[in-house]
């Protein structure tokens, strides 16, 4: 799947993955309603580590369709989940 961090780019990140990122997910869903900004902020931001730790970069100039959009690093509580779907910010 192609995964594109607004802001960022593009990484490919094979299925077998996702797994791992919905657990971040799910956590980050948890602290999003509880209005924990700390721990929203922490698990965001080890969400996005997660993805370009486990993906492989696509050169800039790769017009690959994104499958998955991220939100930039410096995004709020407000707009993340103005982003959010019925399984948060990963499909699973």
């Amino acid at each position: 799947m192609i995964v594109r961090i607004m802001g960022e780019g593009q990484v490919k990140l094979a299925d077998s993955h996702f797994a791992e990122l919905n657990k971040l997910d799910d956590e980050l869903l948890e602290e999003m309603e509880s209005g924990d900004e700390p721990g929203f902020r922490r698990t965001f931001h080890a969400l996005l580590d997660k993805v370009r730790e486990l993906g492989t970069p696509l050169p800039d100039d790769a017009l690959e369709p994104s499958e998955l959009i991220l939100p930039s690093p410096d995004a709020t509580i407000a707009e993340v989940r103005d982003m959010l779907t019925d399984d948060g910010l990963i499909p699973g």
